[in-house]
Order: C-alpha cells, then sequence, then structure tokens
C-alpha cells in the first residue's frame, strides 16, 4: 500500500475545514522583526551595578539580535515603578526588566501595594549574583568573627552595623543575629551603602553589611578587612575571605540580578531571548567586563531562575518575620 504525503498547507485547509485551529511555527522565526526596537527597563537609577551591566548586556544582545536594544531606567519605590511598567506592556518579547533580589521582590510586603506578583512574571535568566558580607576597618578590634560574636554578645545592641531597610544588607544582619545569637545596633543611610561604608572606614561604624562588589578599592587600600561572605563557595575576587558557612554559620545572602518578561511570553520568543542572552554571558569581552565591577557572573536558564526566584521569596518570607517595624 503506498501512503499518501500531504504538504502542511494541504493539512491546514484540511483541519480549516473542520473546525481546527493549526498553529504555525513560522512566526517564531521572525522575533525579533528587523527595524524594531526591544527595550529593556532597567528599574533604578543610573550609573548603578545593576544599570550597568544591563548596558553591557543590551550591547551584546544587538550584536546576537540583529535590532537596537534600548535601555530605559524608571527608578523608584524599590524597583516598583518599573517593574509596574513591565506587567502592563505587550507580553511580545519586546519589552522585558531587569530585576534584583531582593529588592524586586517588595511585593511580598503587603503595605507596599505593588499590584503585581510572582506569577505576573516570565523569569529569563540570572545575571549575576553579588554576595553579601560582613566586614569591619581594617584595624578594628574584631579580627575575626568569632571576635565580632563574643563582644556582641558581651554587650548586646552596643555594636553598631550598617543596615539597609528591607534588602540584602539588611537581611544579611538579620540572619547573623539570629544564628549567632547576638543584636547589633542597626544604623540605616539614605542614598544606599556608599555612605555606610565611608562611616565604617571613618571608625564611626563598626560593622558594614554590604556586597562583594562594594569592597575592591577599600580592601586593596587595607581600609577594609571582610571577614566573612555569605555564599556557599569562597569570592573568586577575596579568595582569603573566608564564607560565613566555614566558620559555622550557614547564612547565605545576595544581590541576585537577572531579567524577566510579562507573564504570557510565547516560549518561542523566551527562548530566542534566553539563548540570546546565555551567549553574550558566555563572551570573554563580557567576562571581562562583569568581573572589573567586581561581579561575580552566575548565569542561570530560565527554568533555574524560576527555581533561584522561589527559593529566595521563602527565604524573604521568613527573615521578614524578624523585622520588627
Amino acid at each position: 500500500m503506498v501512503k499518501k504525503r500531504y504538504s502542511v498547507g494541504a493539512i491546514a485547509i484540511v483541519c480549516a475545514m473542520f473546525g481546527f485551529m493549526v498553529a504555525s511555527p513560522a512566526w517564531t522565526a521572525d522575533f525579533p522583526e528587523k527595524g524594531k526596537t526591544v527595550t529593556l527597563i532597567i528599574p533604578q537609577e543610573a550609573g548603578g551595578a545593576p544599570d550597568v551591566g544591563g548596558r553591557l548586556l543590551a550591547s551584546g544582545l544587538e550584536k546576537e539580535l540583529g535590532v537596537p536594544v534600548v535601555v530605559v531606567n524608571k527608578p523608584g519605590a524599590s524597583t516598583q515603578i518599573g517593574l509596574s511598567q513591565l506587567v502592563k506592556s505587550k507580553p511580545d518579547g519586546y519589552t522585558f526588566a531587569a530585576v534584583t533580589f531582593p529588592t524586586s521582590l517588595s511585593y511580598l510586603d503587603p503595605k507596599r501595594k505593588a499590584g503585581y506578583d510572582r506569577k505576573n512574571f516570565q523569569p529569563l535568566g540570572m545575571h549575576v549574583l553579588d554576595a553579601n558580607v560582613i566586614a569591619v576597618k581594617y584595624d578594628s578590634p574584631y579580627k575575626s568573627i568569632k571576635d565580632l560574636v563574643a563582644a556582641a554578645k558581651k554587650a548586646p545592641k552596643t555594636v553598631t552595623a550598617s543596615v539597609g531597610v528591607r534588602n540584602d544588607d539588611h537581611f544579611t544582619a538579620l540572619q547573623f543575629e539570629k544564628a549567632a545569637g547576638i543584636q547589633f545596633a542597626h544604623v540605616t543611610f539614605p542614598g544606599g551603602m556608599a555612605p555606610a561604608l565611608v562611616q565604617v572606614v571613618a571608625g564611626k561604624i563598626d560593622v558594614f553589611c554590604g556586597n562583594v562588589g562594594d569592597m575592591r578599592s577599600v580592601v586593596k587600600n587595607n581600609q577594609v578587612r571582610i571577614l566573612g561572605v555569605l555564599d556557599d563557595e569562597r569570592s573568586q575576587f577575596f579568595p582569603d575571605a573566608p564564607t560565613m558557612e566555614e566558620q559555622g554559620y550557614k547564612i547565605y545572602m545576595s544581590s541576585s540580578r537577572g531579567y524577566v518578561l510579562p507573564a504570557g511570553t510565547p516560549k518561542p520568543v523566551v527562548d530566542v531571548l534566553a539563548n540570546a542572552i546565555k551567549k553574550v554571558l558566555s563572551s570573554d569581552d563580557h567576562k571581562k567586563r562583569i568581573a572589573d565591577m567586581t561581579l561575580a557572573l552566575r548565569y542561570m536558564s530560565p527554568e533555574q531562575f524560576g527555581k533561584h526566584w522561589e527559593d529566595f521569596e521563602a527565604q524573604i518570607i521568613e527573615l521578614s518575620k524578624l523585622i520588627k517595624d
């Protein structure tokens, strides 16, 4: 018996006659369309690490995708302004945004009234993981985590520590306090952690809770000593600094930075963008530029980034219970 062969077009016509809908795979090859612009929303101020990293990615994506990739800064409200714009955009792949965890998890706080949550986003990929650190002035009497814990236990709420508000630095302090059974005197600063680092170097504050990315110049100039890194491995930039895990405290925190699309973006489009991002991050040029910023490249696929997101959410929900408003 001879088997008859039918063209895709013929099958489509037959299916249409019987009322069936046939999805054509051809349209995905047209993404992104030549001449159209892809927009990357950076929900932070221009000039910061998320902005610079995002612009480096955008430059590489232009070459991979063959279309302009324009960066638009929409700072404010712990990234809520920029992310609110993203979730209202058409889920066609032409608009995506940067996210920074835990800052972009502000929707977990009902008082923020974000108007969106995890289900409104399609993970696209992770870019960098900037691990948190616990550091002190270089000539501080605290030469180790053990010294710091002993002092804090001896005189609760007298050792001062720079923290933010519901950010990774704040959660670093809260985790450490809980794990070690200590209490710091929290000191917050407007304008990010740069002013706090200045005060630590000046000896006005005892402990700096920040990120590896903050440390290059102050460590190089023997102004600050890193006592512990909140990651499961030592920093590539400061291999002599032990992790907190090595010192008996299984606590982990970072500023994790990645990219997202609006929920509902077709999977073929997600795949095109995700593959392009992976290629850019795999290039030697991009690796060097990110390392020059003292940032650790930690690529994750959409699926891996989604799992990381879920784990981070669960961690922040638990740590938020320690915050006394």
